[in-house]
């Protein structure tokens, strides 16, 4: 079993958001989980934050949502391939 997570490190969320939400809404269809933690509540809210991602998909189309996301100023995203080895 082999699963595909997309971490997204995000920096001056107020800039950033709304060209990586973009991205993230145009590449829709590969994200099959998706979660976002940042640190701070109403006027305390933190400035960077955290999404992770689960993906489905071609590698070609993940490999490309995860530098379309490393071209925004302020994201940084690394994809990561998990797997478990089945045992016969």
């Amino acid at each position: 079993m082999k699963k595909y997570v997309l971490l997204i490190l995000v920096d001056k969320r107020e800039e950033a958001a709304v060209n990586m939400q973009k991205t993230l809404t145009a590449w829709g269809c590969l994200i099959k989980t998706r979660l976002g933690i940042h640190d701070g509540v109403m006027s305390n809210c933190s400035q960077s934050g955290l999404i992770m991602c689960e993906l489905v998909g071609s590698e070609e189309n993940r490999m490309e949502l995860t530098r379309k996301l490393n071209l925004i100023k302020g994201v940084k995203a690394e994809l990561v391939t998990l797997s478990l080895e089945e045992e016969e």
